[in-house]
């Protein structure tokens, strides 16, 4: 048998895990749109940022930052640099490793989408009090350093 009335998800609503996911699925979907003109998503945007501020910075450290599998991590760092986007050059400290480097196309190309995923972010937190926005972030910091202290 079926509902009749409207749907309630009032008793979910009572856990900021159930309230966190719905605020990130509607960033995501809205980060999805505002990434697609430039050929990006979450996460190759987050893997060339890391890079830029990174220079040299190797795989297996993108993926712990990303936190992702190194594997899956490959599949973003092959489509990057087919895309001339990254270059992977054996590295000066360890030669089992790679180096990961920004192009001038993949700079030029997280300019423009850095600009636009800024006004996406503002677009996302207006309906916040200004006053209210830094607390916000300290809030999101403090969930994510308790979580991490728990898989420890």
């Amino acid at each position: 048998m079926g509902t009749t009335g409207a749907i309630t998800d009032a008793s979910l609503r009572a856990f900021v895990g159930y309230d966190m996911k719905r605020a990130f699925n509607a960033l995501q979907a809205d980060l999805s749109r505002t990434l697609m003109p430039f050929g990006l998503r979450m996460m190759t945007f987050s893997a060339l940022s890391l890079v830029i501020e990174n220079p040299g910075l190797r795989p297996s450290q993108l993926a712990t930052v990303l936190t992702i599998e190194r594997a899956n991590l490959v599949v973003i760092v092959d489509e990057l640099e087919q895309r001339g986007l990254l270059t992977r050059t054996p590295s000066t400290t360890d030669r089992r490793a790679h180096a990961l480097h920004v192009t001038d196309q993949g700079q030029s190309l997280y300019t423009k989408a850095n600009r636009a995923v800024a006004e996406h972010d503002a677009r996302m937190i207006a309906g916040v009090a200004r006053d209210v926005q830094p607390q916000l972030k300290d809030a999101l910091r403090q969930i994510e350093s308790s979580a991490r202290q728990d898989d420890v």
